[in-house]
């Protein structure tokens, strides 16, 4: 029987490796819809411009598939890390957009 070292932690966790395919690509966004069904989230990234007082432009340019545990997971690292952004920087406001008219699905 072997004896375990008490300053080792007992469930050693695998080394994470992260790689990026090769169609891989960043983008900016400031506008994201939010769709839901019973078995995902679709996130929809888009640019929203107004290039007159009556009409706001959004133009799409990827859509994401998430389960309900990573949209979870998403929104606790996003809510972690909103955090950390207020304290160092100050407080976010957020301005008021119109809803989308019809039905989210």
């Amino acid at each position: 029987m072997s004896q375990q070292n008490p300053n080792q932690p007992q469930d050693k966790q695998p080394q994470l490796k992260l790689t990026s395919t090769q169609d891989y690509r960043d983008g900016y966004a400031n506008s994201v819809q939010v769709r839901m069904s019973v078995w995902d989230f679709f996130l929809v990234f888009g640019t929203m411009s107004q290039d007159n007082p009556d009409e706001l432009n959004v133009k799409n340019f990827q859509g994401i598939y998430l389960s309900p545990q990573q949209a979870k997971a998403l929104w606790n690292v996003l809510g972690h890390n909103l955090g950390q952004y207020e304290q160092t920087f100050g407080f976010i406001t957020l301005e008021q957009l119109p809803q989308p008219e019809g039905p989210v699905n």
